[in-house]
């Protein structure tokens, strides 16, 4: 019997553990995403927007997300991570067609998706049950 207990114990533990990994990981993937995409945002709305500045930002945020999501695929839906990537293709379309204000909308709906998925992944009463 004490056995078991100690076992499950330690189960328990690596469980937790893991789990604040994953949802650190997490919550700073999401943040430094945001951010980069409100940078963006913002040089798109502005009246001096430089296209190699706007591309150059569109592909440091896609390479980004690309490194990001081999390590959230492991724990995180692909579905919703691959929804992050659809938006950032489209946006980089509009980018590169010069359409910047087609490409706000994906730029709000990549940030929308993205903090959905912090507050999926993350240790609530609302999630559990």
């Amino acid at each position: 019997m004490y056995k078991e207990i100690i076992i499950c114990s330690i189960v328990i533990i690596i469980v937790i553990s893991l789990n604040i990994l994953t949802e650190n990981y997490t919550k700073e993937s999401v943040a430094l995403m945001t951010g980069n995409l409100e940078n963006l945002k913002e040089n798109m709305i502005s009246e001096k927007q430089n296209e190699e500045d706007l591309n150059n930002q569109i592909d440091d945020i896609v390479d980004n997300w690309n490194e990001k999501y081999k390590k959230l695929a492991y724990y995180i839906e692909h579905d919703e991570l691959e929804k992050v990537k659809t938006e950032l293709v489209l946006l980089k379309g509009n980018i590169e067609v010069k359409e910047y204000e087609q490409g706000i909308p994906n730029v709000n709906n990549c940030i929308f998706i993205l903090q959905h998925i912090k507050e999926k992944t993350a240790l609530q009463i609302k999630n559990i049950f």
